[in-house]
């Protein structure tokens, strides 16, 4: 596991080096890693909201299997929480578009 781990980084490293040497068309100056960056941000905000909306739909699982009769108190906070945890995908989009212009 750990090797796997050292070559996907050496390959993150290897692929974002491309562009920052690369020319652009005229004046071969530098390339904008602007939207690399983004790209990063959004791929991590998404990742880890995906990773707390799985522990929060295990947890209300679990709670169901637990208390059967609390169906709707759970029902309700689980909502609550997915649409709290995509909104911070969402403002990070946002941010993205903002700042990449």
């Amino acid at each position: 596991m750990r090797k796997l781990q050292y070559v996907l980084m050496t390959l993150a490293v290897l692929l974002m080096a491309v562009p920052a040497f690369a020319q652009t068309g005229q004046g071969g100056g530098s390339a904008s890693l602007v939207p690399i960056g983004a790209g990063i941000g959004m791929a991590i905000a998404a990742g880890l909201c995906g990773l707390g909306q799985g522990k929060a739909t295990a947890s209300a699982t679990e709670a169901l299997a637990r208390n059967p009769g609390a169906r709707a108190g759970i029902q309700l906070l689980l909502v609550l929480g997915l649409a709290f945890i995509e909104s911070l995908t969402l403002f990070t989009l946002v941010v993205i578009f903002l700042k990449a212009k």
